[in-house]
């Protein structure tokens, strides 16, 4: 073999694990490992700088009732579990805009297994084409599972459109991947607390 097949070959090597390893979206840490999960699109890969695991307690006093951050910046969402075994950092996509963020301390309210979707009001005003109602199923901007907030009209919730993720395209909820929310919808309870930075 010559030189330059070996120097192309041994580049292909390295661009392909380059992008496997900055493709996968989930960290999971779980005994003091960490583990790569899942393969996620490009809009990730844009992120992937700034997606980082973090420790709870500079967030939260306590885990009472597990305790999910979400940090508008990275794009990133982390939860731990209450007995502090379980650890997960998601890819999330947040608000397009500042005047539809919002930051602060809320917790989730009602888990929905089969969400349905509803435009606000302000939604519609500014979207007067879009339509009044759209049922559980994989037209539904709010994915397979939906964690309400106490916060009117927020959600933590799932996706259809997969290119949302890692990116400003919401109108003010927390998307997350259909598995990723389908995983932390089980892990969260009522009563989970949130914290958006």
């Amino acid at each position: 073999m010559s030189n330059d097949s070996a120097t192309r070959i041994s580049r292909r090597l390295f661009l392909g694990t380059a992008a496997a390893t900055l493709a996968a979206p989930a960290l999971a840490q779980t005994s003091g490992t960490t583990e790569m999960e899942g393969i996620a699109g490009s809009a990730v890969r844009r992120n992937m700088s700034s997606f980082r695991t973090l420790q709870w307690q500079p967030y939260f006093d306590n885990l009472k009732n597990g305790a999910i951050l979400v940090d508008l910046t990275s794009r990133a969402l982390h939860f731990w579990s209450e007995d502090q075994t379980i650890y997960r950092l998601y890819p999330t996509s947040v608000p397009l805009s500042e005047d539809l963020t919002r930051r602060g301390r809320t917790s989730v309210v009602l888990k929905d297994p089969r969400p349905s979707w509803r435009p606000t009001p302000a939604m519609k005003q500014r979207n007067p084409e879009w339509p009044d109602f759209i049922g559980p199923g994989p037209d539904n901007p709010l994915g397979t599972r939906a964690l309400h907030l106490s916060w009117t009209y927020y959600r933590i919730h799932g996706t259809h459109d997969t290119r949302k993720i890692g990116r400003r395209s919401s109108n003010g909820c927390v998307g997350l991947f259909n598995e990723h929310i389908e995983e932390l919808y089980e892990m969260a309870k009522v009563g989970t607390q949130v914290l958006l930075i």
